[in-house]
């Protein structure tokens, strides 16, 4: 499942592609709460059909009545982009749903050239990292590849947005577990692939949509080729598979590394590659193990939750360190040591 917004930029290729008028509202600011962060997209078609979300729902509702022909509507008439403001007053945030003191700024681009849309969607479906740079004052865009992931920049005359192929999630370990967390990456966008050499594991894997290999973990890791839009997550409790997965990893540029086991096992395992492999204090800092977020989970499924919670703050870039949920994770630990 790809993210929310490629899948926007490919319903507005197709619309366009179909020569029906559209307009493609991103989000440039915010100021307070909002529902959804710069860089969040929604295409509108002129019939009112709308792909992607910038708020609860009361914003798209305006955009369509302003924008498309249902009810009498004006239509869209193309045109340079333009700036619409949400949530400016007290009463246009209740008005809108926003939350108390939220306010955000939308860019309009009206019917988006669809040569250029397709050629935006053949570089993401290559593989391709893409800078998509607009130019306000005339809807000018420029396309080119990009090395690395960067926020979403607006200085009122330029807007500039990286767009990527999907997160990338390797598990090694066909298990229970897996199944559970590979099908909640997979709602939350992330492209997932299965390491298991054990085929009486992999023969009763249950989840569609995920890559499978029988490739020794640290072959596996070498052929994913983790990049800073990747994760890898060992869950076979068996040291000699995580192991050889984590020794791999840990060298990679992957955003987030984590390991099944308790914490005794986790201080056991960064011994061990330190005192047989020569992992170093900086490398086994990486590691997240125990992995996941304390939340009290005894089942597969819960510990799911933790996990994935703990993949996506990596993601977005929350600390744990010094929340609540890590102190009670820190006294937990201290329980049981």
């Amino acid at each position: 499942m790809e993210s929310i917004d490629i899948s926007v930029l490919r319903e507005l290729r197709d619309w366009r592609a179909a020569g029906r008028h559209a307009l493609l509202a991103t989000v440039v600011r915010t100021w307070g709460s909002s529902p959804r962060p710069p860089g969040s997209m929604m295409a509108l078609r002129e019939d009112g059909r709308i792909a992607g979300s910038v708020s609860g729902g009361c914003i798209e509702d305006d955009l369509a009545a302003r924008y498309s022909r249902i009810d009498g509507g004006p239509g869209m008439n193309g045109g340079a982009p333009g700036l619409v403001r949400y949530g400016v007053s007290a009463d246009e945030a209740h008005r809108f749903g926003l939350p108390c003191g939220g306010t955000l700024e939308l860019l309009l681009e009206f019917d988006p050239d669809a040569a250029q849309l397709e050629q935006l969607m053949h570089m993401l479906d290559g593989g391709a990292l893409v800078r998509r740079s607009l130019c306000v004052a005339d809807g000018a865009v420029a396309l080119e590849k990009a090395e690395a992931p960067a926020e979403v920049a607006f200085d009122g005359a330029r807007l500039t947005v990286t767009l990527g192929p999907a997160y990338r999630m390797l598990l090694i370990g066909a298990g229970a577990l897996s199944q559970y967390l590979a099908t909640m990456a997979l709602f939350s966008g992330f492209d997932v692939t299965l390491c298991d050499p054990r085929r009486e594991y992999l023969d009763a894997w249950a989840v569609p949509g995920v890559k499978s290999t029988t490739e020794m973990p640290d072959d596996a890791v070498v052929a994913f080729r983790p990049d800073r839009r990747s994760c890898i997550v060992a869950l076979t409790h068996d040291p000699k598979l995580d192991d050889l997965a984590l020794l791999e990893a840990l060298h990679s540029p992957a955003f987030y590394i984590g390991a099944i086991g308790s914490r005794r096992n986790s201080a056991s395992r960064r011994d061990r590659l330190a005192a047989h492999f020569g992992e170093s204090r900086e490398s086994l800092a990486r590691l997240h193990g125990p992995v996941g977020i304390y939340i009290g989970s005894k089942t597969p499924p819960e510990i799911a939750v933790s996990v994935m919670a703990e993949i996506l703050a990596a993601k977005n870039g929350v600390a744990e360190c010094g929340s609540p949920v890590a102190a009670a994770k820190d006294r937990r630990e201290s329980l049981a040591a």
